[in-house]
């Protein structure tokens, strides 16, 4: 058995290029409902904050597994409509870490201190203009290794989406050991190795950020 052969690599690339496609557009949702949910959360209106609570709670409190089922099998039977597989994937998966991305930016935005931005109403600074110049721009420094370790745990739960029949990176290489169940160590040995080498390439990209982040708070 060779553990590095190369004729395994075209299908799991073609995977590869599925996994990421589904992060990059996840990740979009994610960081969309982190804000949209985050910013609700803090609202004095207990309606808003409210239901912002509910969806958190909802989304942390369940399986991605569970929810990708619900997202793909059960609402097109509730609802009577057809939802591909990328659709059900994406929103579930953005569902679920936009939940947890919606406490990074909750916390964060609460961690900002208080004499800076009463200093900003001072000023009489618009809750827009305190928001955009004063508060966002330090709470986004901070949320930035928080975000950066849910882009990597968003990477891996696509992991998951072979089970609605996508074709990742992980459905790739359950359908190659099918066909040689002898490849087994080399298939799973790749798959780890694709997976590792997204998952860093993520990690530099989060760290450039962080610096740029830095360097603008500076």
């Amino acid at each position: 058995m060779d553990l590095f052969s190369l004729e395994l690599l075209p299908p799991l690339l073609s995977g590869l290029k599925v996994t990421l496609l589904i992060t990059m557009y996840s990740t979009l949702v994610a960081l969309a409902l982190s804000f949209v949910a985050g910013f609700a959360r803090l609202s004095r209106f207990r309606v808003i904050s409210g239901t912002a609570a509910v969806y958190v709670e909802l989304f942390r409190g369940t399986s991605l597994l569970v929810q990708l089922f619900w997202m793909y099998f059960a609402l097109p039977i509730l609802l009577d409509i057809r939802i591909p597989a990328m659709t059900a994937a994406v929103i579930a998966i953005g569902l679920n870490y936009g939940a947890y991305g919606s406490e990074v930016v909750r916390s964060t935005i609460a961690a900002v201190p208080k004499g800076q931005v009463e200093a900003s109403i001072a000023l009489n600074f618009t809750p827009f203009q305190r928001m955009k110049n004063i508060i966002l721009p330090q709470a986004w420094a901070m949320m930035l290794p928080s975000f950066g370790n849910l882009q990597i745990e968003l990477l891996k739960g696509t992991s998951l989406v072979y089970l609605i029949t996508l074709t990742d990176l992980t459905y790739q290489g359950m359908m190659l050991r099918t066909y040689d169940i002898s490849q087994t160590t080399a298939i799973f040995t790749w798959i780890l190795i694709l997976y590792y080498a997204a998952a860093t390439l993520l990690t530099y990209v989060i760290r450039l950020a962080e610096r740029k982040a830095a360097v603008g708070r500076g």
